[in-house]
C-alpha cells in the first residue's frame, strides 16, 4: 500500500495550493477520526455495558486494549514510516482502524469487541504520528509551522465535538454507530492520501527495527493491565498472579532488549538528562491522574448523577475548550519565566479541581456540581502541558526532540492505561466477584467509590508538583523556540502531549 504516482515538489508542499489542502484534509481526517473515536467511546461505555452484559471490568478493557497497542507501538510507527513511506504507513494505520472499527461495529460480543479495540490501538499507533510526519516532511521548511498549527487547531475541533457526536449517536441509534462513523471518513482518506498526496520517507533511516523491544512492550503493558483490571473483577486468583508475573517479566526483558540493541525503540541513555527524567514522571502522573477521571467521570454522571449521554460527553467539553484556547499563551509564558511555576503550580490546579469533584453529590446540578472542579482541571492542564512538552524537547536538544516527544506520549498514554486499570480497584469500584450491589462498578459502587478516587487523583497530581523543584532555573532557550506564536501547537490534546514527529530523529541516533 503506497500513495500512487504523486509526485514531491521541489523543495516541499507550497501553503496554498491544492497539494497542500489534500495534503492537510487526509491528515487532519485521519489523526481526527482518531482523536473523535477516544472520547465518543467513553460517552458510549454504559449504552455498551447494557447491550454486552458486561460489568465495569469489561468497560476498563473496552478503553485499555485500545491503548495497550497505541502506547507500546507508538515509537516503532515512527521508524516504520522513515524506512517504508510516511504516506504509506499512514494509510496502512488508517486501513487497520477501519477494519477494526468494522469488527467493533458488528461484534457480537465483549470479547470481540474488545479484540477489536486492540487493533485500533494498531491502527492508531500507526496514523497519529504518522499524520504529523507527513507535514513536517511534505511541506517546505517556511510553511511548516503553518501546516502544523492548522493540523493541531482542527484536529482540536474534532475533539471538542466529539464527546456531542457520541452521545448523540448514542441516543438516537445504538452504540455500534461510534464506529460505523469510522469507515466512510477512513475511505475517503485513503482516496485522497493515494491520489494526492507526495510520498516521503528518510533514505538514511535504519534497516534494522526493534520488533523485539515493541513485542515485549506490548506484553508488558497488556500482562500488568489484565492482572490490574482482573484482580477488581475476580480478586487475587492464580490467574491474576500469573498474568503479572509475565507482564513484569517482559518488562524486565523489555528493558534488556532496549539496553543491548543497536537500534533501540527506546534508548534508555536518554534518560541520563534529569530535565528529561523529569518531567516525564510528571507526564506519567498527571496523565495517570487524567486517565481515570475521564472515564469514571463519564460513567458516573450517567450511572449516579441520570445524565443523558450528550450531558454526559459534553461535561468534560470545558477541559478540551480551554486547552485550545490556552496551549499556545501557557508556551509563551514559559518561555518568559522557565518552565518551573507553571509545572508546579498547574498540577496544583489540577489537584483542586479533583478534590472539588471529590465532593460531587449524586444529584448535584452540573453548573454548581460538576463544573467548577472541572474547570480547575481545565486550567490544570491549560497552564502545565505546553511547559512540559516544551521542557522534554528542550532537554534533550534538536536532534533527538521526535524521540523525546515520542517518548514522552507513549509515557503518557501507558500511564493512562494504567491509571484505568488501578485507580477503579483502589477505590473499591471494581468488587470482586460475589459482592452483590457493590461488584463490578454497579451505581452503589461508583457513588460510594467515586469520591476516594478523585482524592487519589489529586494526590499523583501533587506528587506531581514536586517534580517542577528538581527543573533548571530560568528559561530554556529551545523550550522558547517551541512556544513561538507561529511554531507552538495550538491545541494539546486531552489524550496525550503533542506528538512532534521529527524526521531524522530516529531512535538509534
Amino acid at each position: 500500500m503506497g500513495s500512487a504516482s504523486v509526485p514531491a515538489p521541489a523543495g516541499g508542499v507550497v501553503w496554498g495550493t491544492a497539494t497542500a489542502r489534500w495534503t492537510l484534509t487526509a491528515t487532519v481526517l485521519g489523526s481526527g477520526t482518531a482523536f473523535l473515536d477516544s472520547t465518543v467511546v467513553t460517552v458510549a461505555l454504559p449504552a455498551i455495558r447494557d447491550d454486552l452484559g458486561t460489568g465495569l471490568s469489561g468497560l476498563q478493557w473496552i478503553v485499555n486494549g485500545y491503548m495497550v497497542t497505541l502506547s507500546a507501538l507508538i515509537l516503532l510507527s515512527g521508524s516504520l514510516s522513515d524506512r517504508f513511506g510516511r504516506v504509506r504507513l499512514f494509510m496502512l494505520g488508517v486501513a487497520v482502524f477501519a477494519l477494526a472499527s468494522a469488527l467493533c461495529t458488528f461484534a457480537p460480543t465483549l470479547e470481540w469487541l474488545v479484540a477489536g479495540r486492540v487493533v485500533q490501538g494498531v491502527g492508531g499507533a500507526l496514523l497519529t504520528p504518522g499524520s504529523l510526519a507527513i507535514l513536517q516532511a511534505g511541506f517546505r521548511e517556511q510553511d511548516r509551522a503553518r501546516a502544523i498549527g492548522a493540523w493541531s487547531g482542527l484536529t482540536g475541533v474534532a475533539a471538542a465535538v466529539g464527546p456531542f457526536v457520541g452521545g448523540w449517536l448514542v441516543q438516537i441509534g445504538d452504540w455500534r454507530l461510534i464506529f460505523l462513523i469510522n469507515l466512510p471518513i477512513a475511505a475517503a482518506v485513503l482516496a485522497i492520501a493515494w491520489f494526492k498526496v507526495p510520498e516521503s520517507r528518510d533514505a538514511g533511516a535504519s534497516r534494522r527495527l526493534d520488533y523485539p523491544g515493541a513485542l515485549l512492550g506490548v506484553a508488558a503493558l497488556g500482562g500488568i493491565t489484565y492482572a490490574l483490571i482482573q484482580w477488581g473483577a475476580v480478586g487475587a486468583a492464580p490467574g491474576v498472579w500469573t498474568a503479572a508475573a509475565l507482564g513484569v517479566l517482559a518488562l524486565a526483558g523489555f528493558l534488556l532488549v532496549e539496553a543491548r540493541s543497536p537500534n533501540p525503540m527506546l534508548p534508555l541513555g536518554i534518560f541520563s538528562s534529569t530535565a528529561f527524567s523529569t518531567t516525564n514522571a510528571a507526564t506519567v502522573l498527571i496523565y495517570g491522574s487524567l486517565g481515570p477521571l475521564l472515564f469514571l467521570l463519564v460513567v458516573y454522571l450517567q450511572e449516579v448523577g441520570g445524565y443523558s449521554p450528550v450531558a454526559a460527553g459534553a461535561a468534560s467539553l470545558p477541559i478540551t475548550l480551554m486547552m485550545l484556547a490556552l496551549s499556545a499563551r501557557s508556551g509563551r509564558l514559559a518561555a518568559r519565566i522557565g518552565p518551573r511555576p507553571q509545572l508546579f503550580a498547574g498540577p496544583l490546579l489540577l489537584a483542586t479541581g479533583f478534590v472539588l469533584l471529590s465532593r460531587l453529590e449524586p444529584e448535584a446540578p452540573y453548573l454548581t456540581g460538576v463544573l467548577p472542579g472541572v474547570l480547575l482541571v481545565a486550567l490544570g492542564l491549560s497552564t502545565t502541558v505546553a511547559p512540559l512538552t516544551a521542557t522534554v524537547l528542550a532537554s534533550v536538544g534538536e536532534r533527538r526532540a521526535g524521540l523525546a516527544s515520542g517518548v514522552n506520549n507513549t509515557f503518557a498514554r501507558g500511564a493512562q492505561l494504567i491509571g484505568v486499570a488501578a485507580v477503579p480497584v483502589l477505590a473499591g469500584i471494581s468488587g470482586t466477584a460475589g459482592e452483590g450491589a457493590g461488584a463490578n462498578g454497579s451505581p452503589a459502587a461508583l457513588a460510594q467509590g467515586f469520591g476516594p478516587a478523585m482524592l487519589m487523583l489529586a494526590g499523583l497530581c501533587v506528587l506531581a508538583s514536586l517534580c517542577a523543584p528538581a527543573l533548571p532555573r530560568g528559561r530554556m532557550p529551545e523550550a522558547a523556540e517551541e512556544a513561538k506564536p507561529d511554531a507552538s501547537p495550538r491545541f494539546c490534546g486531552v489524550s496525550g502531549p503533542p506528538l512532534r514527529s521529527c524526521p531524522g530523529s530516529r531512535a538509534g541516533e
